[in-house]
């Protein structure tokens, strides 16, 4: 190994008692990805050669959530000696024998970190030829952090938490955010020496920093220039506050990459989806997870979609869709409902009040209003009369609709699948198709009407229907 060798701890061991939750606090989200996730996403930029995240309360919880999206990632166990000393001792001990590079501590609640931090932090420790190097924030409000003590000339000696602070180092405004860089080797030492002699009873990594400085070892600071990149997140109020200021990088992000955001503050964008220039962003609209939205789309408002493709010049107004493809050209909404599995091709149409679900939907086809269209496959030029249902399930099985080329519907057709229509067909209003019907074929459901004469009033004598229609008959 050589000593510009890094290895990344993220601490994920903790409680979160104050999140209230039966999730552990760092799989709680923002931004569509898990704390801790957002964490490990900025450390896989540093090109560390060892990842591990520790591990304690909840870790299975937290060991399922990390082995699909960080395979890679080593998991240590900490043991019943608690606190963050005895965190950094596992994992340092997990490292590869003679590792002896240096060793960035992260917490797995502070999200919000940037990689140009992390590299200035990293960078900075190895230009002062530091043992420890830590990142500092000054805060109005102190409260809860742990406080930076420097000497006269002010250089740091030793960290102070808010429970074993007294009066004079409660009042300082520079506060530990938590995060570390040590050498290896100056980090193994001194993690043998710390006692669990505090307020908490803890073996805290902050009594490494006095002990180094009480052997004239090098302590380095850097000053955060984003105060709000520290934070660390502690409870529901925390969570949100962390949510909005990194929804508002993101907004800025893709304003500048040519996204028109027409309301920044009603705009959610997850921290995984991708916009391309000239898409407009109308207000109340939430981008989530993986979706992308290609150039000259326009989405919103009042819209929500989650892991969707947007095809290029494509509307989309008031509509909530997941797992869906809408194709270039294409319009969706008002008051669409897009389910997993929708595909609209190029052009085609998804109107008002229509819900949609594992169909495919071809090119310049159209289901305008009032429709049902679930397990099917509807070939180009289609349209679907108003309040047309594909009928698929059986109450035991889900059976498929196949709709051919250049079909037309009459409104509120019902199509009781299995069926297949086949290309250029039609079909009458109100009709029941419940077998296949021929291309170029006209299905109908054809009854003859029956008027019963009377019986308004006879059936229901006294109310106002049948008085109406007994002055009808007089009238007459």
């Amino acid at each position: 190994m050589t000593q510009n060798s890094l290895a990344i701890i993220v601490l994920a061991a903790g409680q979160g008692t104050r999140m209230k939750s039966r999730r552990p606090k760092v799989l709680h989200e923002i931004g569509g990805r898990s704390l801790v996730g957002h964490v490990l996403a900025t450390a896989a930029h540093l090109g560390a050669e060892h990842v591990e995240v520790v591990v304690r309360h909840e870790r299975d919880q937290v060991v399922d959530a990390l082995s699909t999206q960080y395979p890679d990632v080593v998991i240590v166990d900490q043991d019943e000696i608690p606190g963050t000393g005895r965190a950094v001792q596992v994992a340092l001990d997990a490292l590869p024998e003679g590792f002896d590079g240096d060793v960035l501590v992260l917490s797995g609640d502070v999200p919000l970190l940037e990689v140009e931090t992390l590299r200035a932090l990293v960078d900075g420790h190895r230009a002062a030829a530091a043992s420890a190097t830590l990142l500092s924030a000054l805060l109005d409000d102190p409260t809860g952090y742990g406080r930076i003590i420097r000497n006269a000339d002010g250089v740091v000696e030793r960290i102070v938490e808010q429970k074993d602070a007294d009066e004079a180092e409660a009042a300082v405004h520079e506060i530990n955010a938590g995060i570390y860089v040590f050498r290896a080797a100056s980090l193994r030492t001194q993690l043998g020496r710390i006692t669990q002699d505090n307020a908490q009873g803890e073996l805290y990594i902050t009594d490494v920093i006095g002990l180094l400085r009480g052997d004239a070892e090098t302590v380095a600071a850097e000053l955060a220039d984003d105060v709000a990149s520290t934070f660390g997140i502690n409870d529901r109020v925390q969570l949100a506050e962390a949510g909005r200021v990194l929804n508002q990088r993101i907004v800025r992000r893709w304003q500048r990459e040519g996204v028109t955001v027409v309301d920044p503050l009603t705009t959610w964008i997850d921290d995984d989806a991708v916009l391309a220039p000239d898409v407009t962003i109308l207000p109340n609209t939430h981008i989530l997870r993986a979706t992308t939205i290609a150039p000259g789309a326009t989405v919103g408002p009042d819209t929500t979609l989650v892991d969707c493709e947007v095809g290029e010049d494509a509307v989309v107004k008031r509509t909530d869709a997941t797992l869906a493809v809408i194709g270039a050209g294409a319009t969706v909404g008002p008051f669409s409902f897009l389910r997993p599995g929708t595909v609209l091709g190029a052009n085609g149409k998804i109107g008002a009040y229509v819900e949609t679900k594992n169909a495919e939907i071809g090119e310049g086809s159209k289901v305008p209003h009032l429709s049902y269209v679930g397990d099917a496959t509807i070939g180009r030029g289609v349209n679907l009369g108003a309040s047309t249902i594909t009928a698929n399930y059986d109450d035991v099985d889900k059976h498929r609709t196949e709709i051919g080329d250049e079909v037309h519907t009459g409104s509120h057709t019902v199509l009781v699948a299995p069926v297949r229509l086949g290309a250029g067909a039609k079909t009458g209003a109100g009709a029941v198709v419940r077998k296949d019907v021929p291309a170029g074929a006209l299905a109908m459901s054809v009854a003859p009407q029956r008027n019963v004469e009377g019986w308004v009033e006879k059936n229901r004598a006294g109310t106002g229907a049948a008085d109406a229609a007994a002055r009808s008959r007089t009238a007459e």
